[in-house]
């Protein structure tokens, strides 16, 4: 096989796709923002089982008392996202973020329950409202078989940690395809400077959706020969279908895509923020298919606007409207960035009837170059 088929794992910025104007924080990853950790747990087993679950923590106190600002922002509704409605009634999490299979929400659901009211302070707490996203990695997984999920939960939260994030075919995103490859989880954060308030913004991602792959605007995919309604488009030279590249023919698939901020935010102008990372997915070529659940939820770890669910008045010190741009375009950048990282981290996944391979990483890099596009500083 011709190296440039062969594909290795590589960050973006490796490849010269630093998309924007600000500087990464020091891991590049939504743990740039202080306290927020990240815990993968990947199920495989036999020759079908290809799935896991990620855990996102805002940080390491006492998660149901000392409640984050949180939001959702829906691009395409097409899939399934536990906790939603308090979330959106209230504007706060109180629990972890899970992230898992498409049929799997429910069991890591129960099993994050569990793990919260367990903690002896929640001895008297009488109802927990866990939040979980999905992705359908039917394409690897047999998403029916629901087996070692409520391990998978403990062990992602007990692994969860803050510095460098597993990014690729590891945890909620060892069974996900990405345009017809194979994709994963990927992450990027962005630093404001001192002028724009020093607000650290990071982004993480569980890709598994299609459409036409472009990166910094070149495109990949059709160079490729591998693109949403190419058989429409191009039906003499479209090749046969690769493994794993149904959901790839039309662009369906999904994206969830979690925000934190250390930005002293309430839940509406988190919203807002949300509706900028979708503007970070279309950058990478997703149109957001009639199949495709494209989903942003965004939090804020600032200590200034934390909610106690005892408190009979809330006082809060929330940024200004007119102090929003900066934030939009950093989530913007870091949300493209991290989808990018998705894929090129990405490693070959087989089940009993296939392997999905991952972006060809040498053909990419001469494409870019050849676009003057080169290496950036690792991070």
């Amino acid at each position: 096989m011709l190296p440039s088929l062969l594909g290795a794992q590589v960050r973006a910025r490796a490849l010269g796709l630093a998309p924007g104007v600000f500087t990464p924080g020091t891991h590049n990853a939504i743990t740039d923002v202080a306290g927020v950790r990240v815990g993968h747990a990947t199920v495989s087993e036999g020759d079908s089982l290809r799935t896991g679950v990620t855990a996102i923590l805002p940080h390491g106190g006492d998660l149901y008392r000392d409640r984050v600002p949180a939001a959702l922002h829906v691009g395409n509704g097409f899939g399934k996202l536990l906790g939603v409605t308090q979330l959106r009634e209230l504007g706060e999490l109180e629990t972890p973020i899970l992230l898992t299979c498409t049929l799997c929400i429910w069991p890591a659901g129960d099993a994050l329950a569990q793990w919260m009211l367990a903690k002896p302070e929640n001895g008297n707490v009488r109802s927990i409202n866990p939040v979980v996203g999905e992705t359908n990695d039917g394409g690897l997984n047999t998403t029916r078989s629901r087996v070692g999920i409520g391990s998978a939960v403990r062990d992602a939260l007990a692994r969860a940690d803050s510095g460098a994030v597993a990014e690729g075919s590891v945890g909620a995103g060892h069974g996900t395809i990405m345009f017809g490859w194979k994709g994963g989880m990927g992450t990027s954060s962005r630093v404001l400077p001192a002028s724009l308030g020093g607000y650290t913004v990071g982004v993480l991602v569980q890709g598994n959706y299609g459409g036409v792959l472009q990166m910094a605007g070149v495109p990949i995919g059709q160079l490729l020969g591998r693109y949403a309604f190419q058989r429409d488009v191009a039906p003499v030279t479209s090749p046969r279908r690769a493994p794993g590249d149904a959901g790839a023919e039309r662009g369906d698939g999904s994206c969830m895509i979690v925000i934190a901020t250390d930005a002293p935010l309430l839940a509406r102008n988190l919203e807002r923020l949300g509706a900028r990372a979708i503007m970070g997915l279309a950058r990478t070529g997703s149109s957001a298919s009639n199949g495709s659940g494209d989903y942003v939820l965004a939090f804020s770890t600032n200590p200034r606007v934390r909610r106690n669910p005892d408190a009979t008045v809330s006082t809060n010190d929330e940024l200004g409207n007119e102090a929003m741009s900066a934030l939009f375009q950093a989530v913007t950048e870091a949300t493209e960035e991290a989808l990018y990282n998705a894929l090129l981290m990405a490693t070959p996944v087989s089940n009993r009837t296939a392997t999905v391979k991952p972006l060809p990483v040498d053909s990419v890099r001469l494409f870019l170059r050849a676009r003057g596009i080169q290496p950036q500083k690792l991070r």
